[in-house]
This record gives C-alpha cells, sequence and structure tokens, in this order.
C-alpha cells in the first residue's frame, strides 16, 4: 500500500470510513464489521475513521475490539462536536453543537475509554461550533496533545479562515469535507488552503455515498434504515438525473477494464498527494475493490472528462438539518 502524509502522520493512501458499519447505511452483524476492519489491516490500510456520534457510540468500540491488537500499525481518527440526545438513532439524536472546552475534553475521555487506547492519533472537531471562538477549541485540544492523550488535531466541513485561524494557534494535521466527483466544494478554497499550509486534507463520501460505483439503480435498492433515503440527490427525479451521469463514468471504467468505483476514487487520489480519501466499505469484497484504486493512473483528458460529464448534479449533498449546521461555519 501506498503512504500520504497528514501532518506529521503517515497514513496508507485510501484509509476506511467506519460510519457504515453501525446504522447509517443499515447497519450489519458486528462479527462481519470486525472481519472487514480486520482484512483492511492486511490488505496495508493503516488509517481508519470513526466519531462518536457513529451509532453513536457503538462505532467507536467495534473499531477498538478490531483494531487492538494492531494498534501499533495504523492510525485512528475520531470526532467530537455535537451534543446527543438520549432519543433516537445515528445522527437523529443530535441537538446541537458543542466545541466548548469542557466537552471537547469530556469527548477525548470517553472515546479513548470506547477504542480501548491510550492515545487518540488523529483528533477532530466534527462541525464548527459558531458559538465558540475556534481559538478556545483549538486550545483545549492542543491541551490534549500536551497531555499526551491525542496525537493530531484535525477540523471536519470547516472553511479556509477558520482553517487559518485554527492552524495558528496549534497545527492542523488534516482537513476532512465531503468530496467527490459529485461533490466539489472543497476545491473553491479549502484544498489549495491546505496545499499552501501543509495539511492533509481527507475526503469522506469520496464515492458520493455509493452512488458513484453504479450499484444504486432506484430508490428500492436502499434499505428503510439507509438515511440516504433522505438525502436530495437520492430523491425522485434527482436520483434518475444523476443516474445518467454515472453512466458516463462507468463508460470509462468500462473501457479501462476497471469498476466504477476503482475510476471514482483514483480521480479523487490524482488531485493531490496531500489527499487521502476514506471510503466506507461494509463488505470484503467492496473494501477489496477500492484499495485497488490505488494502483490506477488516470491520464489527463480522462481527469478532466470525467469530472464535466459530472456537472449539473440535481440535488444539495444534505436536507436542510444538516446543511444548516454547514452553513454556521
Amino acid at each position: 500500500m501506498k503512504k500520504r502524509k497528514l501532518g506529521t502522520l503517515e497514513v496508507s493512501a485510501i484509509g476506511l470510513g467506519c460510519m457504515g458499519f453501525t446504522g447509517a447505511y443499515g447497519g450489519q452483524d458486528e462479527a462481519q464489521s470486525i472481519d472487514t476492519l480486520r482484512r483492511a489491516v492486511d490488505l496495508g490500510v493503516t488509517f481508519f475513521d470513526t466519531a462518536e456520534v457513529y451509532g453513536p457510540y457503538d462505532n467507536e468500540k467495534i473499531v477498538g475490539r478490531a483494531l487492538r491488537g494492531v494498534r501499533d500499525k495504523i492510525v485512528i481518527a475520531t470526532k467530537f462536536g455535537f451534543r446527543i440526545g438520549a432519543e433516537g438513532a445515528g445522527f437523529d439524536r443530535v441537538t446541537g453543537l458543542d466545541s466548548t472546552p469542557q466537552n471537547v475534553k469530556s469527548v477525548a475521555e470517553a472515546s479513548l475509554k470506547r477504542l480501548g487506547v491510550d492515545v487518540i492519533d488523529l483528533f477532530y472537531q466534527h462541525r464548527v461550533d459558531p458559538s465558540v471562538p475556534i481559538e478556545d477549541t483549538v486550545g483545549a485540544m492542543a491541551d490534549l496533545v500536551k497531555a499526551g492523550k491525542v496525537r493530531a488535531l484535525g477540523l471536519s466541513e470547516a472553511n479556509p479562515e477558520t482553517i487559518r485561524q485554527a492552524h495558528a494557534v496549534h497545527p492542523i494535521a488534516a482537513v476532512q469535507s465531503e468530496y467527490s466527483l459529485w461533490t466539489r466544494d472543497p476545491e473553491e478554497g479549502v484544498i489549495p488552503t491546505c496545499r499552501e499550509l501543509g495539511i492533509g486534507f481527507v475526503p469522506y463520501s469520496p464515492l458520493g455515498r455509493g452512488f458513484l460505483s453504479g450499484q444504486i439503480k432506484s430508490r428500492a435498492d436502499l434499505g428503510e434504515n439507509d438515511f440516504r433515503i433522505n438525502l436530495p440527490r437520492f430523491a425522485e427525479g434527482n436520483l434518475e438525473a444523476n443516474l445518467a451521469l454515472v453512466a458516463a463514468i462507468q463508460k470509462v471504467a468500462e473501457k479501462r477494464g476497471v469498476t466504477a468505483a476503482q475510476l471514482a476514487l483514483a480521480w479523487v487520489l490524482q488531485q493531490g498527494e496531500h489527499i487521502v480519501p476514506i471510503p466506507g466499505a461494509r463488505k470484503i469484497g467492496h473494501l477489496e475493490e477500492n484499495i485497488r484504486a490505488v494502483e490506477l493512473t488516470l491520464d489527463a483528458a480522462e481527469i478532466a472528462g470525467l469530472a464535466a460529464a459530472m456537472e449539473n448534479v440535481q440535488g444539495d449533498r444534505y436536507g436542510e438539518r444538516q446543511l444548516a449546521l454547514l452553513k454556521q461555519n
């Protein structure tokens, strides 16, 4: 597996987004999740991304149990930043944002216990909290580094100004945002800012929440507990229009003798050496397919052609509630 750098952390060129193991896309048996996580290690994946809100809480426990025997070989990232209520499941339990120094430190302690580790390798603010100065939040995160409880700091869905303000308080190792052939907003400022400051960029949902793989043909392919059913891009009308765009990816993939997922991931990987995508994969077969994207090199015409083919995506990437959290950034 090729390696890339997130600040001072060296990680595999492709990581594994772990959110799907607990509920977001319907969930699955814990034993299957553990098998997939361990297979990822066998394949050379060293970067694993979780968060307290995934589950909530259960995701960190599964990741910790699966990876305990290889702790010295891997990098674990987790996140804080939401107020989590007692009712509902997953993100439905989010009642607001909380990046107060007190919450930063209490979540870190709880995450350490759930993961069963002595130190968190990469600790992200999950969403920027407009009610707390970023300097105060990062100051508390930096205290955790000084205490030996966290190795490196990250931000998720932060804008360029916030990234600069945070980086001035303590070096930021990575910024995480949604980025793929159908979500390219970070190109307008976030990715260049990260490149300038020597910060790694971590695209989540680099396969468009699985849509760019070409495996989702209709809403019937999504389970009733799959949160994508409520995302605008998967709504009736939008989904059908977006399928026509994905057909262009599949056409190029067939010509190259690879899958659409591998092509989409290769496109993301070639946007910069500081970029480390974290596609999710609940099944071992999908994991193995995704990993092989690191071996694929696209030429300039293919890169430009794929980007042009994915213009005019229909629907926002989130519903109104999630978009409201992003707009507070």
